[in-house]
């Protein structure tokens, strides 16, 4: 079982994002990550967050469909989004896929970039994507999935990462460090439809793209 949040950033590709989507998922919307719910006919088993970013017409709307509700207060110490993966850690799903995390503030974007490395959420993995960007968290092992010749970026977070050995990329990586500020991890290539990322200390950030976006 998946839960799959809706953040309140960018959502290019409606379209893609709609086929993503599994009839077993669950549905989370993270205050005015409701819209793209709306935009994709789709209904959020559950709202999330202080509701600043949702409007009155559609609050009405989604009330009238049965969704509920969890408000909190304006005078958070969290962002709706973290409210969000914090409550579908709750439900103990295996995974979460976040869509709409991307935007034009780049504090907010990088600060739900990092959401995974917090350690109150270390339990889920979580997958972003965005269009045909895909970005993952590397805690010990993940495999990630793509198709040849797709980039792929691997990044330091919260300083050096040792025992970096990885399997399917076209320069592989045997027991090394990636040094936190460095730039060696950046600009890799998959060689197929999948490939493995081994981390012995540390955590990355995965980026798998196309390398024409």
């Amino acid at each position: 079982m998946r839960a799959v949040i809706f953040a309140n950033g960018m959502l290019d590709n409606p379209t893609a994002a709609r086929a993503l989507l599994r009839p077993d998922d669950t549905i989370i919307a993270a205050d005015g990550g409701a819209a793209h719910c709306r935009t994709l006919g789709i209904t959020p088993a559950l709202i999330i967050g202080d509701l600043d970013s949702l409007s009155a017409a559609d609050q009405t709307h989604w009330e009238s469909q049965g969704v509920q509700f969890i408000q909190h207060d304006h005078r958070k110490d969290e962002t709706d989004l973290e409210l969000a993966l914090l409550y579908a850690q709750g439900l103990d799903r295996e995974e979460a896929l976040v869509l709409g995390a991307l935007g034009g503030r780049w504090d907010q974007t990088f600060a739900n970039l990092l959401l995974p490395a917090y350690r109150s959420l270390e339990a889920l993995p979580v997958t972003f994507w965005h269009d045909s960007l895909w970005i993952y968290l590397v805690r010990d092992e993940r495999t990630i999935h793509g198709h040849a010749g797709q980039t792929v970026s691997l990044i330091p977070v919260g300083g050096d990462v040792h025992g970096v050995t990885t399997s399917g990329l076209e320069y592989p990586l045997k027991d090394e460090t990636l040094l936190f500020g460095a730039t060696r991890g950046v600009s890799n290539v998959l060689l197929g439809e999948s490939a493995t990322v081994q981390v012995g200390d540390g955590m990355l950030l995965c980026f798998v793209f196309d390398p024409e976006t």
